[in-house]
């Protein structure tokens, strides 16, 4: 049986998510969508907003049921939760814009084996209660939903000269084509990850004390 952990403040289960721990730009989890939707910035926000809302609430569903689901079938119970939360995801999508379900196309069912959600409900959910579960969810997924918006900002605004489809550089801008392509992900992350990791590197130095002479 799961055993319960309380040695975290709750505030760090939410705050830890939104960049100490950030599921893409620190532990470069759930590669697949980060890369192939955020060619647009309201690609990357509603997949980002879709991961987030599976999260939470399978996150939910895992710390109630945690004490009742056995070891032997947790993972594949897991799994259940997550694919029933992933089809309502899938179907509202459909309700709200059939071109954006278009758009994200398979990586909408493709949540389901996202390696962030499912490692949050066995390495947390499952061992925490209820309420510390959804703060973590709520986290996790806004971690991610912020990583995908930056992606998809970048990749658009370079690719295209807009911004959730607003003109944004002016008509003489010549768009970067490859920043819209499959390519221009792996560009586009590896620019932001080398940024991220100089400003951490900056902080870790400034935080060295100075030796007196």
């Amino acid at each position: 049986m799961a055993i319960e952990q309380r040695d975290a403040p709750a505030a760090d289960d939410l705050l830890k998510g939104l960049w100490r721990e950030n599921p893409v730009f620190v532990q470069l989890l759930g590669m697949c969508p980060v890369l192939a939707v955020t060619n647009s910035a309201i690609n990357g926000l509603s997949m980002g907003i879709a991961t987030l809302f599976v999260l939470v609430l399978s996150n939910t569903l895992v710390s109630l049921l945690r004490r009742a689901i056995p070891r032997e079938v947790r993972i594949a119970t897991f799994i259940l939760i997550i694919a029933s939360f992933v089809t309502v995801v899938d179907y509202l999508i459909q309700a709200v814009s059939l071109e954006l379900h278009k758009s994200l196309g398979a990586f909408i069912s493709l949540i389901v084996v996202n390696c962030l959600i499912l490692g949050r409900a066995e390495a947390f959910a499952s061992r925490h209660g209820v309420s510390r579960a959804v703060l973590d969810g709520l986290g996790m997924g806004l971690g991610f939903t912020f990583a995908l918006l930056c992606m998809g900002a970048v990749r658009e605004l370079l690719g295209s000269g807009t911004l959730f489809g607003v003109a944004v550089l002016p008509d003489a801008f010549q768009p970067w084509v490859v920043m819209v392509l499959p390519g221009g992900g792996f560009f586009t992350l590896g620019a932001l990850l080398l940024l991220i990791n100089h400003m951490q590197a900056r902080r870790a130095a400034s935080a060295i004390p100075v030796e007196q002479a």
